[in-house]
């Protein structure tokens, strides 16, 4: 598999491009603890929520919001609020499972009484018509957070919900932080009162652009009547 990759320059790049990033916060134990000291030492939450690319989530979820007539969000991994500028909302709800990550949001955005975050930990079954998952599923390096999360993502919503992720199992350049998960298998199997009802593929897919691609995709799922 290795050499397979490497023979494929845009896989190559990507999987390296994951297993470079960001190797100064390599020595955490948890997924959690690495968000922490990420954004305690200045750290953001990554390209993907600036620029382009936010402008391009940004655009694909505004539009679900007003054909859907979506009233409440919740947000699984707000991070920094960054991506939050190019998103439209009546009601959101933005958890984190940094503590300073929820501080920067709640100052970013202290003069907007439609939007509030808290930390993961005071998570009380809140739930929503849409719950959101951006960039966040590959970033679940350990099982139990994985599978603890994705419980939350679903049962929390009353109708849809958005994954913005990467859907594959390979992690052969995959750095410590990052484990990629062919999560919509998991999905298939545990949700099953989902359904796959939109699968949009990124508009900058990744192509060794570290700042400008990606290879997260938009999925989304609704309730089954």
């Amino acid at each position: 598999m290795k050499k397979w990759i490497e023979r494929i320059p845009v896989i190559r790049d990507l999987f390296k491009y994951t297993y470079r990033k960001n190797k100064k916060y390599k020595d955490f134990k948890t997924s959690a603890e690495y968000w922490e000291r990420r954004y305690k030492s200045g750290g953001n939450s990554g390209a993907g929520s600036y620029n382009n690319l936010a402008e391009f989530k940004g655009d694909i979820i505004n539009s679900f919001i007003q054909d859907k007539k979506i009233v409440s969000v919740i947000e699984f991994g707000c991070g920094d609020g960054n991506q939050l500028k190019y998103l439209s909302f009546q009601k959101y709800l933005g958890f984190d499972v940094s503590k300073k990550a929820v501080e920067i949001c709640t100052q970013l955005y202290k003069h907007d009484d439609r939007k509030n975050f808290k930390q993961m930990s005071s998570y009380k079954y809140e739930k929503a018509d849409l719950t959101l998952s951006l960039d966040v599923v590959f970033h679940l390096v350990e099982e139990q957070s994985y599978v603890n999360y994705m419980n939350t993502l679903f049962e929390s919503s009353y109708k849809y919900v958005i994954v913005y992720s990467s859907n594959t199992d390979e992690n052969t350049f995959s750095s410590k932080h990052v484990k990629h998960r062919k999560f919509t298998d998991w999905v298939e199997i545990n949700q099953q009162d989902f359904r796959l009802l939109e699968y949009i593929p990124n508009k900058y897919s990744f192509d060794g652009d570290e700042m400008n691609t990606s290879f997260a995709d938009f999925f989304v799922y609704e309730k089954k009547e």
